[in-house]
């Protein structure tokens, strides 16, 4: 069977994709790496998402969007892909375990993950200390020293909910000033627990068994000096999900999916949404929006072409 559209990502944005799909009645299927909902339900709370004037929770959002695509029809599985090749107008997706589909059209909302600060220790320590998900392994840290590193949103608001947690946390950034929403900076700067660590940068990362010592450097000095702590999470930006997609669409120098306004890519018949695509504002509510600009031009695509 050849799908009308294969939406590669469970995310926001390639869930989104799949409830206007499937409500317009394609043959759609969603093929998942890991589980519905992505980077998504990392997050312990959401509280800029419109409709949940009290907020909500990462994984209650997800399961919402799951439950209504399904309830259209969305036909999701757990596979990851390895290389989509062009048969004319056809494309053919190949999964690592060997299964292949094909589609007319395919929307591209693999994402991003979490980046590395590539410094001695970080990958012997990844799982022992080292995290990138605070929600995930917070509850581990109770009375414990921790540091994040980083000064944008993700990293204040998850310093914040590490809190409930930790005896104190340390916020390293390489600036004097951070980066996040002002009324997350709020937040912080009036939370007891939180100490700012400005103009530094993680130097290495030692332990024995697991972290014991975080070592910083100084940007304007150059001087190294140290903390204790036994856990660090690691905030400082991501790298798009696209290593199977080279020399088949255009990228940008980092990456990322180059679009139009219309979700579409270098090859007619593929489209991207979300955090993968070049420039995108990685917010939930913009994922939302490029699903939906997806779908619609993936379904005007096949009407136009097939």
């Amino acid at each position: 069977m050849i799908y009308d559209i294969i939406i590669i990502g469970g995310g926001p944005a390639g869930l989104t994709a799949g409830i206007y799909t499937s409500r317009a009645k394609t043959r759609s299927l969603l093929i998942e790496k890991a589980f519905p909902g992505g980077q998504v339900t990392t997050t312990e709370w959401i509280e800029n998402y419109p409709g949940f004037d009290e907020g909500v929770s990462g994984i209650d959002l997800s399961e919402r969007m799951e439950r209504q695509a399904k309830r259209f029809g969305l036909e999701i599985i757990q596979g990851t892909v390895k290389e989509i090749s062009l048969h004319d107008k056809i494309k053919k997706i190949i999964l690592d375990e060997g299964q292949t589909y094909e589609a007319k059209a395919i929307i591209l909302a693999t994402g991003a993950n979490p980046k590395p600060i590539m410094v001695e220790g970080e990958e012997k320590y990844r799982g022992r200390g080292v995290s990138y998900c605070a929600t995930c392994d917070g509850a581990f840290f109770k009375d414990k020293k921790i540091a994040v590193i980083g000064g944008g949103n993700s990293a204040v608001q998850e310093a914040i909910f590490l809190t409930k947690f930790a005896e104190v946390v340390y916020v390293v950034h390489r600036r004097d000033e951070l980066r996040a929403e002002k009324i997350i900076q709020e937040r912080a700067f009036s939370n007891p627990k939180i100490k700012f660590i400005w103009n530094s940068v993680a130097e290495k990362i030692e332990g024995t068994d697991a972290v014991n010592t975080l070592f910083l450097k100084d940007v304007k000095t150059g001087e190294i000096s140290k903390i204790d702590v036994e856990g660090i999470f690691i905030y400082v930006g991501y790298n798009p999900n696209t290593e199977f997609l080279k020399g088949l669409v255009r990228l940008d120098e980092n990456n990322y999916i180059i679009t139009d306004d219309k979700m579409r890519s270098s090859v007619p018949g593929i489209f991207a949404a979300g955090d993968v695509r070049a420039d995108a504002v990685k917010q939930i509510a913009k994922a939302v929006g490029d699903g939906a600009t997806a779908a619609i031009s993936a379904e005007k695509y096949i009407e136009e072409n097939f």
